[in-house]
């Protein structure tokens, strides 16, 4: 019989305003509690119905229908409608994320309209075919805000009945929406940034669930122990790192296919992750749409190869290499592995250490201050994003740092044309077999996400971070 009260230990117990977005892996563990995505994002890049629970288009791509599932209602009560909806899509096309930082979603819609056709049925109509936007669906968490002024409103299984953030540190309190579940009544959530604390919170029976394990400083205490029952996943992340596409060494394909040459990813993944990661192929996970049929291997280790490459590229100058002291996790390692073996195939490495994160991430998306290489993560599930707001030099967008390759431009054009999942696979497979030919970032990581519970609680974790309290690797 499951536990009545469920008590969670999370890195960050945070609920977002509607205009606001956020990767992070707490947020997003506790919002796919309380509210619905409008399509539910797949491993391999499938869409299942949420809050949409079907929809229909055009045979050209250009109008869609998406149609709310029955009895959708507001946690205070309060129907979910198409206007609802569509006001919500319209205020998050202008969100921002924790830096302030405008994301992309309003330049995808900028041509687009949303319209409430009746109470159940969304019309969305673009002047060009828009599949993608099943991707971007599964990124819209339709919420609204309550009288007291927090943004906790949301149409999924638990409701909040207390929310309070104080000094950075937050607490909440949720209750089961349908007491006939067999899942808890009722969770409690506590906020606690050090990994190590939260699994001796999990160790000394003070909480039921720990999140995170893997961001612990000391991955040693990932034991595995056969008192606890626990679980692990690589994540949909990419550990990677921006390479200076316009100015210096970085503008030479061949210097930076050398890069990648001169990691040997297996032996950072064992010395850095400890074996909790796995290495990157290309631009997206193994998890992301076209990876699959792509069929891609990570760049081998190629020392000898490498030195070859840049033969002629005049590696005397020192490169600037940028590094954050956090998020990636291992971040100052990651860089310290990397630029030892930039090194010992002729580049000269110059570390500059930013402690100021929100900082670091403005001077490189927004000031274009990356050095010659700048370590950072890519999040978006979508390959359609990853290739639109960070390759395509189309888009040129905040995360575009000058790289161009007319192949791969040509491929993501088509790729955006087709409308049938299995031919968006095979069109995306193309665009990630051509970056990996013509790297944009020297591929690092995708590193795993591990949690632990008590032997009778039953938890999971999806690569995309959704939680789950049932043992479905669906999300």
């Amino acid at each position: 019989m499951a536990r009545q009260t469920l008590r969670i230990v999370l890195e960050n117990v945070d609920f977002r305003l509607p205009t606001q977005v956020t990767d992070d892996n707490s947020v997003v563990a506790l919002k796919s509690l309380v509210f619905e995505p409008l399509l539910r994002w797949q491993p391999q890049g499938a869409v299942k119905p949420a809050l949409f629970d079907h929809w229909t288009q055009s045979e050209e791509g250009r109008t869609w229908h998406f149609h709310i599932r029955d009895n959708a209602i507001f946690h205070d009560g309060k129907p979910c409608t198409a206007s609802e909806v569509v006001t919500y899509i319209n205020g998050f096309l202008d969100s921002r994320d924790y830096f302030g930082m405008r994301w992309s979603y309003a330049r995808y819609f900028k041509h687009t309209t949303f319209t409430a056709v009746n109470d159940q049925t969304v019309r969305v109509e673009n002047p060009d075919p828009i599949a993608d936007i099943l991707d971007i669906f599964c990124e819209f968490w339709p919420s609204r805000i309550d009288t007291a002024g927090k943004p906790v409103l949301g149409t999924g299984p638990y409701r909040v009945t207390e929310f309070e953030r104080v000094d950075d540190i937050g607490h909440a309190i949720l209750e089961l929406v349908d007491k006939a579940s067999s899942t808890p009544q009722q969770i409690i959530a506590t906020h606690e940034p050090n990994g190590e604390k939260r699994l001796h919170l999990l160790q000394t029976g003070q909480v039921d669930v720990a999140l995170n394990l893997e961001r612990a400083d000391n991955l040693d205490v990932l034991d595995f122990s056969p008192n606890l029952r626990w679980g692990r996943i690589t994540s949909t992340l990419s550990a990677m790192f921006y390479l200076n596409c316009t100015a210096r060494i970085f503008e030479s394909p061949d210097a930076r296919l050398a890069a990648n040459l001169a990691v040997d990813r297996v032996a950072l993944v064992k010395e850095v992750y400890q074996g909790f990661a796995i290495p990157a192929a290309t631009i997206v996970s193994p998890f992301h749409l076209g990876f699959q049929e792509a069929n891609l291997q990570p760049i081998p280790y190629d020392p000898k190869r490498a030195r070859s490459l840049l033969k002629n590229l005049g590696t005397g100058t020192p490169i600037i290499f940028r590094t954050p002291e956090w998020m990636p996790e291992h971040a100052v390692k990651i860089s310290r592995f990397v630029a030892a073996s930039l090194e010992a195939v002729g580049f000269t490495v110059s570390i500059e250490i930013e402690t100021n994160r929100p900082e670091y991430a403005r001077s490189i998306g927004l000031r274009k201050q990356i050095g010659d290489l700048a370590l950072f993560d890519s999040t978006p599930n979508s390959t359609f994003r990853v290739l639109d707001d960070k390759v395509s030099s189309e888009a040129r967008n905040t995360w575009w740092l000058g790289y161009h390759d007319e192949e791969v431009q040509r491929l993501f054009g088509d790729a955006k044309r087709k409308i049938h999942y299995e031919e968006r696979a095979r069109a995306y497979a193309k665009c990630l077999r051509r970056v990996q030919e013509d790297p944009p970032w020297l591929f690092v990581a995708h590193p795993d996400v591990v949690w632990a519970s008590a032997l009778d609680v039953a938890v999971d974790i999806g690569p995309s971070g959704i939680l789950s309290l049932a043992k479905d690797r669906s999300e």
